[in-house]
């Protein structure tokens, strides 16, 4: 294990070479890249970042064996697709310059790997789902609407053990998560999982404004009345049944917002 000038673990990798590599460089990939690539930059420009920490991964399209990550002392708001890292589930960086940091290795790891269905996996620690990750009791009250988007969808990992070091860690949070798409971790932030980059982006910005919500009903000291269980369950179906296509052309509007003021992020 490396650390960093700053002390922070930092896993070690070997790349391997280029010429060894499979084919990564096709148009799905490349979408794939610029998909995820853009997700970072709106979740910087939305406050959903944390300085150089957190991360987003997605499986590589036609390699389930691969997942692309955000390589480590890269913030949010730097990442473009070119400089995504392809590794594989061993540690090994297959494609791109520099290591993932140890922490986003040892979860996204283990995620993929144990959840097949979890083609993307966003982990932050933004601050208003992370401020309810510290109180008492389940995070999510389903009393807004924004909110049942995401009932019976959510899963609470109770045991906060520190960094993310090994992965038994990884582990532990992959079993947490189970049949959810959504997991609390107390005393940490979220993770968000999707089966493709699309839907994991609309769930993650739609988490964090269901929080945003909440915390502003809390903060009035008045109780708050949660939405009847078969209401929200209703509801929460209604929403599902479109929830791709909503992701997808979220997505492609987030693409548009950015090609017209940073399109860098393409690069």
């Amino acid at each position: 294990m490396a650390h960093s000038l700053d002390g922070k673990p930092q896993l070690a990798t070997a790349a391997v070479p280029r010429s060894n590599a499979p084919d990564l460089h096709g148009p799905a990939v490349r979408e794939a890249r610029v998909d995820l690539a853009a997700c970072f930059r709106m979740a910087a420009r939305l406050g959903m970042h944390e300085g150089i920490c957190n991360h987003f991964s997605a499986v590589v399209p036609g390699h389930d064996e691969l997942f692309l990550v955000n390589p480590y002392g890269r913030a949010f708001a730097e990442v473009t697709a070119s400089s995504l890292l392809i590794c594989d589930y061993l540690g090994n960086v297959i494609d791109g310059d520099g290591v993932p940091e140890a922490t986003a290795f040892y979860i996204h790891a283990q995620v993929h790997r144990r959840l097949p269905r979890a083609r993307a996996a966003f982990h932050t620690h933004m601050p208003y789902a992370t401020a309810l990750s510290m109180t008492e009791g389940d995070p999510l009250i389903f009393a807004g609407q924004t909110a049942l988007k995401f009932y019976g969808r959510t899963a609470i990992d109770r045991d906060y053990n520190g960094l993310a070091l090994d992965e038994r860690e990884g582990e532990r949070i992959a079993a947490a998560i189970g049949d959810a798409d959504i997991v609390f971790m107390k005393h940490h932030g979220v993770m968000v999982c999707g089966k493709t980059i699309a839907e994991a982006w609309d769930d993650l910005y739609y988490l964090e404004r269901a929080c945003e919500v909440q915390l502003l009903a809390m903060s009035t000291g008045r109780e708050i009345k949660p939405v009847a269980p078969e209401v929200a369950e209703a509801a929460a179906r209604q929403m599902r049944e479109g929830d791709a296509e909503s992701g997808r052309l979220h997505l492609e509007s987030v693409k548009r917002q950015l090609d017209s003021s940073e399109p860098g992020y393409r690069h």
